[in-house]
């Protein structure tokens, strides 16, 4: 067997899992601990599918189909990695322990431990990003949107189907993380899904006819309004592509990935700055210089 077979190949299913509260995955289920409760909810009205052009457009046969508002915070960058870059990271991963997690994940930590109820942290422990990201952080610099990007933590997550991998609707914190969530898609092409709990409409107009083509919803002469509670957004996630998260796709939606999205292996890298406190002028500066040069000095081992 080739290198690149053994790393795409589906891990065994572990006879454990690391699912505690109300989060659960095929393991424990099968152990009679009951239904995931986000994955057997009722799904959203309305699906609408994201454009590469920042619209989220009605799905096919639905009862917004070729109707779009819309949805800014999306960067998606394919083929940040070649296939032999993709086999090599993996590779690399492997060779360190994963840990479980909830939701029949699998996960190495690269960051300080954070106890973000309390915002506090600990450095202890904390020797910095994999060497194997020093390249990734390097050309994540050579694009418009990640220009000044320093990574001060970096989380793997594994997905896989026989654990029933998935993650629930989430806002990634904002004390310590800062504007811009990146992450790396690897092995299998994924589904992102963003939903929304606030209270508000959203204004709909009709979509163009071609993806090139301008959309100016201001001059267009009719509507129409849905309830954002009612409404789940898809954002398409190749393999080996790059995703930047930023205004409100980061703060506004919700972001998680279903279960029935998970059709193969999936290992999902994902990059946090910090957030401006911790930043030059802020009141946390010191330990955000602190945090910045271990991190970035790619020394890191999982915690």
């Amino acid at each position: 067997m080739s290198m690149a077979a053994a790393v795409v190949g589906t891990p065994e299913v572990p006879r454990e899992c690391g699912c505690k509260g109300i989060r659960t995955c095929l393991i424990c289920e099968g152990q009679g601990r009951g239904d995931p409760p986000w994955q057997n909810a009722p799904q959203k009205n309305h699906r609408f599918i994201y454009s590469d052009i920042g619209l989220a457009v009605g799905a096919e046969k639905s009862d917004f189909e070729g109707w779009a508002f819309p949805f800014s915070g999306v960067t998606l960058i394919e083929d940040f990695v070649t296939p032999e870059e993709e086999a090599e990271l993996v590779q690399l991963m492997d060779r360190d322990p994963w840990r479980l997690s909830q939701s029949g994940r699998r996960k190495q930590d690269y960051g300080p431990k954070v106890n973000f109820r309390k915002q506090k942290l600990k450095t202890a422990g904390f020797s910095g990003l994999p060497s194997c990201s020093r390249d990734l952080v390097g050309r994540m610099g050579l694009y418009p949107a990640l220009a000044d990007f320093q990574p001060v933590e970096q989380c793997n997550l594994d997905y896989c189907p026989e654990r029933g991998s998935a993650i629930d609707p989430h806002l990634d914190d904002t004390w310590l993380w800062g504007e811009r969530l990146v992450s790396l898609n690897l092995l299998s092409p994924t589904m992102l899904t963003f939903t929304c709990e606030a209270p508000s409409s959203l204004l709909l107009s009709p979509a163009p006819a071609e993806s090139s083509e301008v959309w100016e919803p201001s001059l267009m002469a009719t509507s129409r309004s849905v309830a954002c509670q009612d409404v789940e957004v898809a954002v398409a996630l190749p393999r080996r592509s790059l995703l930047v998260l930023s205004g409100a796709a980061r703060h506004q939606w919700h972001h998680g990935v279903h279960r029935r999205h998970v059709q193969a292996r999936r290992v999902s890298v994902t990059f946090r700055e910090l957030a401006a406190d911790f930043l030059p002028g802020g009141p946390q500066q010191e330990l955000g210089q602190e945090l910045l040069q271990v991190a970035l000095s790619f020394q890191g081992r999982p915690l």
